[in-house]
């Protein structure tokens, strides 16, 4: 009978390896949720800069979303008249589509993990247009200084009854047809803000009136015009100032996406070695369930042949279907943790609605050190963190406001001057005199007057480029509320959101300060943590497979050889968690220094949006 036992124990020796010193692996256990099947399709273990995402907002970024002012215009027009109305895409799902899935995993580093999922995942890609957009402001802002052209061609004619008894001969309706054709244009001055104006008028009067010395008669006008601020709206570089303003707002937009890409990032580490963990916990209850099943099978064996209790089977079989249980919710674990770091990744080159798995290649690697002190990753954090740098222009954008609204205060006074020249040409008929005097022209009846505008609208215009006929106008505006309440009122907000914006910014330095300090604390503590779980989980191999001799002989009982299994499974699982915690404590302090990108070789530059029109530079 005791070599009986023996034997049965022995299998329990041979099962031993199954609870060796856990060691970081991306292998899965036989049992439980399966992998899915590895693509033979892996990414270069060194990548290429070509293969890094371009994460800084190009110079042609908006192109794709511009149309070309006058090629547009057919499309613009037909589009209008178009009854139907367009469906987006992502309303256009079929049932068809939702029941595909890519089942095929691509076993990735890091690295490889975090460049896909910068180029592919929707969401950070909706953050990268937010600059996009800012940069259209910044070319509205330019739009003010748009040359603007106007045109007017019209003719009218008018018929009405004779009131004057000479206006019309031998008719009883006065007519007259006008032909105008006007052009102008309009430009704001980039120096001094002042409006400048260039209007060109021509008019062609055809009337029946006897009265009418000249008809058909051409009367052109060439006018210029300005508009001057002298006190508001005027001022150095003001004219240009809400440009400056839409620029120092599109790079906060930029600060805020590298924010964003910041986080990003450390978001795509969380999951990816969340998946790590979440294998490795599943293997650590894979393994305590094999164990607990052959403690099972081999205490039903010793039952059956009378040397165990009834009570020590029943322990045993309790154990197990905790460990059963603890797989299946080990399990759940590991399928929310791939389908995270799926979805975030969004490798989906089969373009199906559920993209492919993402298997990690990596394992912790509680050897890496990081030498930063707590006053480096200060120095780090304020000069690489684009959170805090978002909140510096931030400031600076409302210190413009500021300008502006202090601007706004001053009364309004106005310089405004015109001068204009005109001219008339046309068929100039005799017209007789009802007193005697000179004469240029003789009819049947009394000598008559011919004034001298005869010709054509080339003539007109010869005519008024001498300048002969002209106006001129000198105009001087005030004006100023006499509390100037509404100005007083702005002011007053635009500076209460730049010390808002201050003080913001000093309360998420302070923010970063915390997160910098527990980030380095963190880092240590877990870095000790790694080696103490080795050590306990070695020592609790050790004292397990000490119980095991012991049990073998009876000197002990199954619940004292399931307590230190608990033991075991309990420091193997602390040991995961003390391997993945490093590696995200790491992460940790690399994004509260602002250097997770560097760290994962992105370039991530803020662009100068600064862009000068033609029409800007005067």
């Amino acid at each position: 009978m005791l070599r009986t036992i023996s034997a049965l124990f022995g299998l329990m020796v041979l099962a031993a390896p199954a609870l060796a010193q856990y060691k970081s692996s991306s292998q899965y256990g036989t049992s439980g949720i399966q992998a899915p099947s590895v693509s033979s399709q892996t990414a270069p273990t060194v990548l290429p800069p070509a293969l890094r995402p371009q994460v800084n907002i190009p110079a042609q970024a908006t192109t794709h979303f511009e149309q070309n002012p006058i090629l547009s215009i057919p499309e613009n027009f037909v589009r209008q008249w178009s009854l139907g109305h367009e469906v987006p895409p992502e309303a256009l799902i079929s049932e068809r589509y939702l029941r595909t899935q890519d089942n095929l995993a691509r076993r990735l580093s890091l690295k490889e993990a975090v460049y896909i999922a910068i180029r592919n995942n929707p969401g950070l890609t909706a953050v990268q247009l937010d600059p996009i957009a800012a940069e259209e402001s910044v070319k509205l802002a330019n739009a003010a200084f748009d040359p603007d052209l106007t045109s007017q061609l019209d003719v009218s004619k008018s018929v009405t009854p004779v009131s004057p008894p000479f206006q019309v001969a031998a008719s009883d309706a006065f007519t007259q047809k006008l032909y105008d054709w006007n052009f102008a244009v309009n430009k704001v001055s980039a120096y001094t803000n002042g409006t400048l104006g260039i209007t060109f008028d021509n008019n062609r009067t055809l009337t029946n009136s006897t009265f009418a010395a000249v008809n058909p008669s051409y009367t052109p006008l060439l006018e210029a015009s300005l508009a001057q601020p002298l006190l508001r709206n005027f001022g150095w570089q003001f004219a240009t100032l809400n440009v400056t303003i839409a620029e120092s707002s599109q790079r906060t937009s930029q600060w805020n996406y590298g924010s964003s890409l910041n986080d990003f990032i450390q978001r795509i580490g969380n999951d990816y070695w969340g998946v790590v963990q979440a294998q490795e916990n599943l293997r650590v209850a894979e393994s305590a369930l094999k164990f607990n099943n052959d403690l099972v099978r081999v205490n039903r064996i010793s039952l059956q042949v009378g040397t165990l209790a009834p009570i020590d089977l029943q322990e045993a079989q309790s154990a197990a279907a905790t460990a059963e249980a603890n797989v299946y919710a080990a399990e759940a674990a590991l399928k929310t943790a791939r389908a995270q770091l799926r979805q975030d990744v969004m490798l989906n080159p089969a373009g199906t609605f559920v993209p492919e798995d993402v298997e990690p290649a990596e394992a912790p690697n509680p050897g890496y050190i990081i030498n930063d002190t707590e006053e480096t990753a200060l120095e780090k954090m304020v000069e690489y963190s684009p959170a805090l740098g978002g909140l510096r222009e931030a400031i600076r954008t409302s210190l413009l406001q500021v300008k502006y609204a202090e601007n706004q205060t001053l009364p309004q006074l106005n310089l405004g001057t015109q001068f204009g020249a005109t001219a008339v040409a046309g068929s100039s008929h005799c017209i007789a005199n009802f007193h005697a005097g000179p004469s240029n022209c003789t009819v049947v009846l009394a000598p008559g007057t011919k004034l001298p505008f005869g010709g054509i609208y080339g003539t007109a215009l010869n005519r008024m480029l001498d300048a002969r006929f002209y106006n001129y106008a000198g105009v001087l505006s005030f004006e100023m509320p006499l509390d100037n309440a509404a100005a007083k009122a702005a002011l007053a907000q635009a500076r209460i959101t730049y010390e808002q914006a201050r003080m913001q910014y000093r309360e998420a330095l302070s923010q970063s300060i915390v997160q910098a300090e527990s980030g380095i604390a963190n880092l240590h503590a877990f870095e000790k943590q790694v080696e103490a779980t080795r050590n306990a989980t070695f020592y609790a191999e050790q004292s397990l497979h000490d119980e095991q001799v012991e049990f073998r002989v009876g000197m002990a009982t199954t619940h004292d050889l399931l307590q230190y299994q608990e033991e075991l499974v309990t420091a193997q699982g602390n040991e995961v968690q003390a391997d993945v915690g490093l590696e995200n404590a790491r992460l940790a302090l690399w994004h509260a220094e602002g250097t997770l990108m560097s760290i994962f070789n992105i370039d991530f530059q803020v662009q100068n949006p600064h862009v000068e029109p033609w029409y800007a530079k005067f």
